[in-house]
């Protein structure tokens, strides 16, 4: 009976660390995303920084559907109560890499010995990958949680328990063990009239090395048949001193002579590679992004928990409800950059404000909350855990930043105008359920224009009913909230509320609160601590007299 006859109908059913389903994830695969995550704001939330992908794009990864981070939730859950999870996936990835690079390698060469021999060394690397995969992940069968890790570990029990699994490892080993004897082979040569190589044809295949000889030596023991392997003429590298044709010649008659050693085992046997190795790594190179991803993030987890930043699993409530509401939340990137602790922070979204202006001194947290919301969000988007005590969010269909970018086009339109345009181009595709970063927007300018150019997109966001943290050192814009809030909602636009960056008896707390700006007490603290409030300029003007 043939290899092809013998071979399981195997159902390949989708199998995915990240999707809950076929649909969902050949979506996703299909770049048909249901939330984005533009470039500039993944940048500029540094999340490279936290997850370092060399693979893929990690915004192909950020999705809006409860179901999906539910379903993620669970894999990484998994992950973190077994980490040699992690350690198992990522021994995977170079051997992946090494079958893919065979296929394109075995492909380049065309149905040549070559290509044979690729195809041995894949299923090689495939019964290594399915060992691996078996010793890694099938001891912890029983105690999987996710809907993910077991079909995972049900399709390689299925795999590496099969009889044809088996019968496939006897004859590799049978065939490897006939290809790594070949260590030489025998070519006669016919011969013109004028002693030149008219036609060549291999004699056989040998499983000893030929050795150098001399002529004379040879003649004189008269021993050719008791020395079959040693050459009367030293032996010489293969292409040396041959023109193309011979070079090709030779090698065509080396091929003729393995395919037809091997005409029927080698033949078969890539049959198999192509209709049963291809189709049971297919699925494991398809996954290849998602384990890195997995990987990369459960080693972010892992760094923070090392850290002693709390990590919690977000609840995912529906978006129609723009929930959000987190309790001692900390920004994960100065986590991971400092080695004291961060400060806690609490931040709601609600019926009150769905829209906030932060104000504050400089570096007193303004920035670091604006970014610790806005990561929260991605982190629990992309199914991982949120540094938070506790956090309820829904998702939201798409994040904007708008941070200073130091590269702005000053020639063509100037700062204050690139940076009006980058804002313009949030609104094109801002819906309700979007949230919106804003980082001492409109600094370019004075204080004024400033002031009356936020003041309007502020009431532009308002009516676009989406979620949003402008964080500024403009007070006036933070006096001017009552007016907006008079004129948007009763037009049906959501509340806009204030949050300061608090200063304790003259020092940065890092607490950011919900509360009415003081800019002159903010003011009058700063002058203090450095020396530059009028009593203290006095009293060193008088110290001098």
């Amino acid at each position: 009976m043939s290899y092809m006859e013998n071979m399981p109908e195997v159902e390949m059913a989708d199998i995915s660390l990240l999707y809950p389903d076929g649909e969902t994830m050949r979506r996703a695969g299909a770049g048909m995303s249901d939330a984005r995550l533009p470039a500039d704001t993944a940048e500029q939330l540094e999340l490279d920084y936290l997850i370092n992908l060399k693979s893929c794009d990690i915004a192909s990864f950020f999705t809006s559907d409860p179901e999906t981070i539910r379903y993620r939730q669970e894999t990484f859950a998994d992950m973190t109560a077994h980490p040699e999870i992690a350690h198992t996936l990522l021994k995977m990835l170079p051997l992946l890499s090494d079958i893919t690079e065979l296929r394109r390698m075995g492909a380049d060469t065309g149905a040549s010995t070559e290509s044979y021999l690729y195809s041995i060394t894949e299923v090689e690397l495939y019964t290594s990958l399915m060992e691996h995969l078996k010793k890694g992940l099938l001891p912890l069968k029983d105690s999987l949680q996710s809907r993910a890790f077991r079909a995972f570990a049900e399709r390689i029990s299925y795999l590496t328990e099969s009889e044809y699994y088996k019968d496939l490892n006897e004859k590799l080993n049978e065939l490897t063990k006939r290809v790594r004897e070949i260590k030489s082979i025998t070519v006669g040569v016919n011969l013109d009239a004028q002693l030149r190589p008219e036609s060549a044809g291999v004699l056989s295949v040998n499983n000893e090395y030929f050795k150098s000889g001399e002529i004379l030596d040879r003649i004189l023991r008269l021993d050719f048949k008791e020395n079959e392997y040693t050459t009367i003429a030293s032996l010489v590298p293969f292409r040396k001193n041959q023109s193309e044709n011979q070079q090709m010649a030779l090698s065509y008659a080396f091929d003729s002579a393995i395919n037809e050693v091997f005409k029927t085992s080698i033949r078969s046997w890539k049959k198999v590679v192509q209709l049963y190795v291809l189709e049971n790594t297919d699925f494991l190179i398809r996954m290849m992004p998602e384990i890195e991803f997995a990987v990369k993030a459960s080693e972010l987890m892992k760094n923070l928990t090392e850290k002693g930043v709390p990590l919690c699993r977000p609840e995912i409530r529906p978006m129609a409800e723009k929930a959000f509401t987190a309790e001692g939340l900390r920004n994960p990137v100065v986590a991971m950059k400092i080695d004291e602790e961060v400060i806690p922070n609490d931040f709601t979204f609600d019926e009150d404000g769905m829209i906030f202006v932060i104000t504050g001194p400089n570096r007193g947290g303004k920035s670091v909350t604006t970014c610790a919301v806005g990561l929260a969000f991605i982190l629990a988007q992309l199914g991982l855990l949120v540094p938070a005590e506790r956090a309820v969010l829904s998702p939201a269909d798409a994040i904007y930043t708008h941070f200073p970018t130091g590269s702005e086009d000053t020639i063509d339109k100037g700062r204050l105008g690139e940076e009006c345009a980058r804002l313009d181009a949030i609104f094109d595709t801002l819906t309700g359920n979007g949230l919106v970063l804003l980082d001492e927007s409109l600094s370019s300018t004075g204080s004024y224009e400033a002031s009356y150019i936020a003041s309007e997109v502020l009431a532009g966001f308002s009516m676009a009913r989406c979620r949003c943290i402008f964080s500024t050192h403009l007070h006036d814009l933070a006096a001017s909230v009552d007016q907006i809030n008079a004129d948007c909602t009763p037009k049906g636009g959501v509340k806009i509320d204030n949050m300061v960056a608090a200063i304790d008896e003259g020092t940065r707390s890092f607490k950011v609160r919900r509360a009415r700006p003081d800019g002159k007490s903010y003011a009058r603290d700063i002058a203090d601590k450095y020396g530059l409030s009028f009593d203290k300029i006095m009293a060193k003007i008088e110290k001098k007299k």
